[in-house]
């Protein structure tokens, strides 16, 4: 589900502005792409069209971990592990969270084409899930048209408190398919989180292995973006683009874990509030039904004017997520997501692959 490094210290951003002076980007091409995705399909009851809605879910680290395959009156989603991310996700909680992501998204959609939507986990093993198109009544819903607004902000927000009815609307959204969240807007409950986010990213920005494998996602640049559809384009999170080769070497030398936690210390304070997911069993229906109900909730947060970000740190490195544990006072469930919300603006969208890619 992931999915939200900003990396480059002031003195980075202005090494970088006097490096690529002169180089630009034509960011047409990109905005056009992401239009594209957005428009429905000329036959927009079609399973292709469905799918689309789909791949629009929240995923860690935008590497669209699923494939679809049409199957006699259901579409089938399934695991795609070639598209893993062992070091920040090495049990595969987040991909098959995200799974449930894509389940929510295509759920919704089929109850808008009057198809049933039911969701059926048919294989416990690999996690096959299936999507049951029969017919239904048509359900067009605010969640429905809320799909392609939805995104991750990974920037700093105003700082507004959100009115007591939009907080009871959340809190309905996120309590769904078995998962318990805790929405938190007290002060000192959120520093406290925001520690065990601090010491966690400073754990993960030490380790070689998982920098490495945060800079394979990363695109630099708006055709770097275009060329693999996929991945953490650096503009959706307010930093500069530039080509591959420098953005790899500044990444290098100026992703630092202070400038980070600072970042992340302001993001969080600018924030109306946190949410905590945790599902009632850990395993992967319950990482699957706690994706579920974080789409729901992020759909629900899009409808009401809110953005989003994850800050998991909290809860992929095992030893924040059991002092976040022990916080909340949940026992031994294990908390699945950290979210914080808020109002802040309208950043550039990440792109999808198209529909073609990932049926199967």
């Amino acid at each position: 589900m992931p999915t939200r490094r900003e990396f480059l210290t002031k003195s980075g951003v202005v090494m970088a502005s006097a490096a690529v002076a002169g180089c630009s980007y034509d960011q047409s091409a990109y905005v056009e792409a992401v239009t594209d995705q957005m428009r429905p399909l000329p036959d927009s009851a079609t399973v292709r069209d469905l799918v689309r809605y789909a791949t629009l879910a929240a995923n860690g680290h935008n590497t669209q971990p699923w494939k679809f395959r049409a199957n006699e009156g259901a579409v089938q989603i399934a695991p795609d592990l070639t598209r893993r991310t062992p070091v920040v996700d090495p049990d595969d909680h987040h991909l098959i969270a995200s799974l449930g992501c894509a389940a929510e998204n295509l759920r919704l959609a089929a109850r808008a084409r009057g198809r049933s939507g039911e969701i059926r986990i048919t294989d416990t093993s690999d996690f096959l899930v299936d999507v049951e198109l029969g017919p239904a009544p048509v359900e067009e819903t605010p969640l429905f048209r809320a799909i392609p607004d939805r995104q991750c902000t990974r920037v700093k927000y105003d700082g507004r408190p959100a009115p007591t009815e939009v907080l009871l609307r959340l809190d309905a959204a996120a309590n769904s398919y078995g998962v318990e969240t805790r929405m938190i807007t007290e002060k000192s409950t959120i520093e406290a989180i925001l520690s065990l986010v601090v010491d966690g990213n400073t754990r993960q920005l030490t380790n070689v292995a998982f920098v490495t494998e945060l800079k394979d996602w990363i695109r630099f640049n708006a055709d770097a973006a275009l060329a693999s559809r996929d991945g953490l384009y650096t503009a959706t999170s307010a930093n500069p683009t530039m080509p591959s080769w420098l953005g790899k070497r500044l990444f290098d030398l100026f992703l630092s874990p202070q400038s980070e936690n600072d970042k992340y210390a302001e993001q969080i304070r600018s924030s109306a509030g946190v949410a905590v997911f945790t599902a009632k069993t850990n395993d992967k229906e319950g990482w699957f039904n706690a994706g579920r109900a974080f789409q729901h909730f992020a759909l629900q947060a899009t409808v009401d004017g809110l953005k989003l970000a994850f800050v998991n740190q909290a809860v992929e490195v095992a030893e924040m997520r059991r002092k976040l544990q022990t916080l909340l006072g949940i026992d031994e469930r294990r908390p699945n997501f950290v979210v914080r919300f808020g109002y802040g603006p309208i950043m550039p969208r990440s792109l999808r692959r198209p529909v073609a890619d990932v049926m199967v």
